[in-house]
């Protein structure tokens, strides 16, 4: 075989083996940038939609939704209000748990819509939480579940009880959030 044809198998195979291990570093990289910023948000997906592209898919096309909310901080009298809402709602706790957890669910979701997320249903409220607060997204999903039991009177005092430290976990990031962004490297 001549030099020539060597050098005409060996560099577009080189080429191809390069553009390989190249794509495979993004992938690397983009799945850990994923993982990183959903953090148990990412493994839920996955399991959910049944395959790591499929979920990258669905955690990318949120990102690309929250780019376009006008997520925003909120003020410091605004932060005070909700922050009297809540201990109100604490104190009810005591006389009326269902009552309370009802209004800690109403209180979430006003905090929420006053800083810029869509309040349009529970799903789509965890898709859009999952960008920036994917770390005490599981709160909410486990305050939430129990405020649908409460609902049909189903729910104990203590899940009732265990509803409100989840939904605090949610309200209190979404309240002292300053509006920066939580993407990996940002502090």
């Amino acid at each position: 075989m001549s030099t020539g044809t060597i050098l005409a198998i060996v560099i577009p195979a080189a080429v191809v083996l390069v553009v390989i291990v190249l794509a495979i570093a993004v992938d690397r990289r983009r799945r850990r940038r994923l993982r990183e910023r959903f953090g148990p948000e990412y493994e839920r997906t996955v399991d959910e939609a049944g395959s790591k592209r499929a979920a990258e898919h669905d955690l990318g096309a949120r990102e690309k939704r929250h780019e376009t909310l006008d997520i925003k901080p909120l003020s410091s009298g605004a932060r005070e209000r909700y922050a009297e809402r809540w201990r109100g709602v604490q104190e009810e706790f005591v006389d009326h748990p269902e009552g309370a957890v009802h209004d800690a669910d109403s209180l979430v979701t006003s905090l929420m819509g006053e800083r810029g997320y869509p309040t349009e249903g529970f799903e789509q409220q965890t898709r859009d939480l999952s960008v920036e607060h994917g770390q005490t997204l599981e709160h909410y999903r486990a305050a939430h579940e129990v405020h649908t039991l409460s609902t049909s009177r189903q729910a104990t005092t203590e899940q009732l009880r265990g509803a409100m430290v989840h939904y605090r976990a949610l309200f209190d990031e979404l309240l002292s959030d300053d509006g920066e962004s939580r993407r990996p490297g940002r502090t």
